[in-house]
Formats: C-alpha cells, structure tokens, sequence
C-alpha cells in the first residue's frame, strides 16, 4: 500500500514516475512437525507421494544439509523467530519456558517495517489461555507460561500451543486411543474432544471450519491472510507450522486409499503427508495467481528429525544416524528448501550447511534491516548463498540437548551424544562421555569415529564448542 501511495503522489504532483526502491519481498516461513530428512521425494523417498514440494525443490534451492537448531520442536521453533540458540532464550526442550517479552521474534521487527505478519498452525512456545485447561500447559497451572502469538509480533493468528491429530484435529475417538494415531473417524459423534484448541489473535478459541485435514484446515486460514494483503499491496511475513506428522496420525479417506496395501500407522503416516504435500501447492498456486510469487520467499523444513525407532515407526531419517532427540545428523539434519523466483534459479542444490536460526538474519540483511547489536545472535545470513552460492559457512553451527553437545563446521562434527550412555536414577551419565569425530562430507552416516586419528582437531572443536556453549548462559526455563 505505501509504494503504490508514493508512486501516485509523485504523478500527481510531479506529473513524472518516481524511481521507488524494488517493493520488499513477502515471506512465508512453511515447517513440518517430525518430518524426516527421508520422508520426501526431492530426497529419494519412492513411497510417500509429494510432487508439490518434489515440484518446489525443482523450481528453487535444495538444501542437502539443513539442521534444526535442536532435534526437539519447541526450541526449533523459537530459534526460527529469533535466530538464536535455545539456551540464550530458556526454551530448552518441548513443553518447557516460553518465548519472553524480552526477545525480539522476525514477526515484531518484521511488522517495524509494515509487513502484515500472520501465524497459523501450531505454536509451542507458550500457552495460548490463561483461564481453561487446554492442550499440554494452557490454563491456570502454567499462567506464568502465557505466551501466545499476539504477544510476539502477529497480527493474526490461528493457533495451537501443541499436538492435533491430523485429521479432524479436534477430536479423538471415544476411550483409549493410540499415542501413534488412529484411522479417520467415520462417526464423528462418538468422538470425544481432543483436548487442544484453536486459537485467534483475540484470545478466542476458533470453532467453525475444523473437520477433515488439518493441514488444510491450516492453510484455510493462511491463504485469505496472504490474500488481503497481497490485494491491500501491503508486504505479508506469515508462519505456516504444520503439525504433519507429529503423532498421532490420521489420514482422511481420500489420502489412506493411496496407501491401502500398508498398514494401519504408516498408512496414516504417509497419507497426511501427502495431504499436506497438496496444502504446500495450494500456497505454491495461490502467489501466482495472485501475481506476487516471484517476490515472494518461501522456505520449508521439519523441526526435528522423525519420532520413534526406525525398525518400528515409518518415519525416515534416510542415510542419516539417529531420529528424533538426537544430535547426530539423523535427528537435526531435515529436509530444506527455499524458493524465491526473482533471485533463485530453479533447480539449485546446495550442500552449504545451513541452520533454523539463519532465517533471522537472512531476512533482515535481504530487508536492509540492521541484525539487533544488543543480543547474541547463532544465525548466519544466507543471502550470500542465495546471491553467489557460496560453498562454505562462515561460522559453525553448535547444538546442545539437555548434557548432549555437538559442533559442525563444513567439514566435521564433534559430539558427545549422551543418549547412549547408561545413565543413574537421575538421568545423569554414569560416567562422563567422551567427543566423538566424524568427517560429514566423507562419512555423512557418522559411521567412523575418527577422533584418536584427529586430537587436534578434537582439541580445537572441542574449546570452540565450550565456549559457545558458556557464551549461551542457559537459563531456567521455569522462569
């Protein structure tokens, strides 16, 4: 709205055409919940059908090694809007702490600049109620934790604190259901409610339009918002945080017939897949047919790597070693993609090692938008890479997990997954573990530990890794 309001005025009153800067690019930030870095087709999956985000990976940047800041969600997720690691902000793993009036999310320094900022799917970074009992914390008990999203920079929002189902969020068949999902309710009235609600920017809970796919009961909500704004030509930064494939599971029938010869869990598991691949090219479709998709920046990943064990869950972490909750590449390395039509050339793949916490400053450089000085910041701007492909990163990447430590730069990784080691009745290692080295680009599967082969190697990482790690002050995240 305002470039079109100058660039009238200057005919008005000059009777000439004014040479406006390039308008500001939207962007749309689209993340899954539990997707493993295997789960796709752009990254070699022959079972699940994505062709929408097989199709996006083509026309933009594959990134082959993007991390979650952690292989949990909810400090992914806050390392998204902040661009910094968990531990300076004190949400250390899911359902704890909450984002704090102190932090400066992408949303609020977004909206300083006239973005219309909008937030649909699931939150986590704080309870959504102070008054009636939903989800995971909301409700009285966890007052201390109420962090909505309109607190933290959106101006809409169609939210939840937690986990849905993935069909029919908000209901759960009647008795005791599988923690893994279930198949679609063919008689919604003997279904219980579920427990988490939706939410909108006003502190109400939301109750029409909430059958069927959760992912597009989602973008049912994204797509008016990107919309009106794209229409009002106001600039649009909007969160679109699925909970696909998060458990529990449930696919509608149309979905669960295209997986029909498997059973009932990774039937479930594929099919939401793919009905939220189908909600991806909705988005996808709906920028070009509102004429704004080549100034319009769209990134995509998971929060963490897949949940359960990998000779019982249909998840896939692919090559990679580890899943969800761990450090090594299976647990944090996800699927990665960005596109943007006036400055990507389709069908760019990248093996630069790239991060949640760089989308912060890659936004605000592209925006001219000076990164706060006041705060420590673990992310690195990407335009370099968008701009001339750079190969290398300038700094590591470091991750910390509970007492679980990890380092990578662009050719190695130091780690010390604890996960492995017995531990006491406390949960404390028994005895202290030892770093281990793997060469990423030549043992990608973490497979050799080559750290009595590299003790300088090891000594260097491991002062690097330390000091970060005091630089990060973890808080409590109670507080």
């Amino acid at each position: 709205m305002l470039f079109r309001c100058m660039a009238t005025l200057c005919v008005l009153l000059l009777g000439v055409s004014c040479d406006l800067p390039a308008a500001p690019p939207n962007v749309v930030l689209v993340m899954c919940d539990d997707l493993g870095w295997g789960d796709t087709g752009f990254n070699g999956n022959t079972v699940i059908k994505t062709p929408h985000l097989d199709a996006m990976a083509r026309a933009g940047l594959k990134l082959n090694r993007f991390y979650s800041a952690a292989p949990v969600c909810s400090p992914t997720r806050g390392s998204v809007l902040t661009g910094r690691h968990p531990y300076r902000y004190g949400i250390l793993t899911a359902n704890s702490g909450h984002m704090k009036p102190q932090e400066l999310t992408l949303a609020e320094l977004l909206r300083e600049q006239g973005y219309a900022t909008g937030h649909f799917g699931k939150w986590h970074l704080g309870t959504m109620t102070k008054t009636i009992r939903d989800s995971n914390r909301g409700g009285p008990k966890h007052v201390a934790h109420f962090s909505p999203p309109q607190n933290n920079g959106f101006d809409r929002c169609f939210s939840t604190e937690a986990k849905v189902p993935t069909f029919d969020p908000m209901l759960k068949p009647r008795g005791k259901a599988s923690g893994k999902g279930w198949n679609y309710l063919q008689d919604r009235a003997a279904a219980v409610p579920y427990g988490t609600r939706y939410w909108n920017q006003q502190g109400e809970v939301v109750t029409d339009n909430l059958a069927g796919d959760d992912a597009r009961v989602i973008m049912d909500r994204a797509v008016p918002f990107i919309t009106q704004s794209a229409e009002q030509q106001q600039p649009f930064f909007v969160v679109v945080w699925f909970h696909t494939p998060h458990l529990p599971v449930v696919a509608g029938p149309d979905h669960a017939k295209l997986y029909a010869e498997y059973d009932d869990f990774p039937r479930n598991y594929y099919g939401c897949i793919t009905a939220m691949d189908e909600q991806v090219g909705r988005l996808r479709q709906t920028l070009r047919d509102l004429n704004v998709a080549d100034n319009t920046l769209v990134t995509f990943c998971s929060d963490n790597g897949p949940e359960g064990q990998a000779d019982t869950s249909p998840g896939s972490s692919g090559p990679y070693r580890g899943r969800k909750r761990d450090l090594y590449e299976g647990g944090v390395r996800v699927p990665g993609l960005i596109e943007w039509p006036a400055k990507i050339a389709a069908g760019r793949v990248s093996d630069y090692p790239a991060v949640t916490s760089d989308y912060l400053p890659t936004i605000l450089e592209l925006l001219g938008v000076q990164i706060p000085t006041e705060r420590a910041i673990d992310g690195a701007s990407l335009l370099p890479l968008i701009e001339t492909n750079v190969t290398e990163r300038p700094s590591p990447i470091g991750f910390q997990h509970h007492d679980a430590l990890a380092w990578t730069d662009n050719r190695y990784k130091l780690i010390n997954n604890t996960r492995k080691h017995k531990r006491d009745s406390n949960g404390k290692p028994l005895r202290p573990p030892g770093f281990e080295l793997y060469d990423i680009l030549a043992d990608p599967q973490e497979a050799h530990d080559i750290a009595a082969e590299h003790p300088e190697v090891v000594k260097r990482m491991q002062a690097e890794l330390l000091a970060w790690q005091a630089s990060c002050k973890p808080v409590d995240s109670r507080q």
